[in-house]
């Protein structure tokens, strides 16, 4: 899965991405977010690519840039109640609590019943 490619080789968005986020399953935010980065300045677009490099910068302590991944991921996806839910934790983690608040409020309308939404929302509101 680590393997590293000769350097002429080029890799894919998809082939990065994919790497990325194994990287970050196995708990390592810092590598993940190397593969993801590339992977985002080939398809800028992708909310998916965004939402996961927003993850890695925010396991790796990284809130504000790991804000502006989740935001983007939100433009791109309006519908994701999950990069509003990552949304929320980067706001509240960068001190725009009220904006944290707003964010997981949608993310609980699209998607009700899900218990981490409704910790973190109970949380900050209480």
């Amino acid at each position: 899965m680590y393997s590293r490619r000769p350097e002429h080789e080029t890799e894919s968005a998809y082939d990065l991405f994919h790497r990325g986020v194994g990287f970050l399953s196995h708990g390592h935010p810092h590598q993940a977010a190397m593969f993801l980065s590339r992977a985002k300045l080939l398809e800028p677009e992708k909310a998916s690519i965004r939402e996961a490099l927003g993850r890695a910068l925010f396991n790796a302590g990284r809130a504000l840039r790991a804000r502006r991944e989740f935001a983007k991921a939100v433009q791109i996806d309006p519908a994701s109640d999950y990069a509003h839910f990552a949304l929320a934790l980067a706001c509240e983690r960068t001190g725009q609590r009220s904006r944290a608040i707003g964010h997981l409020k949608l993310a609980i309308v699209m998607r009700p019943g899900v218990d981490d939404y409704e910790r973190a929302l109970a949380r900050l509101a209480g």
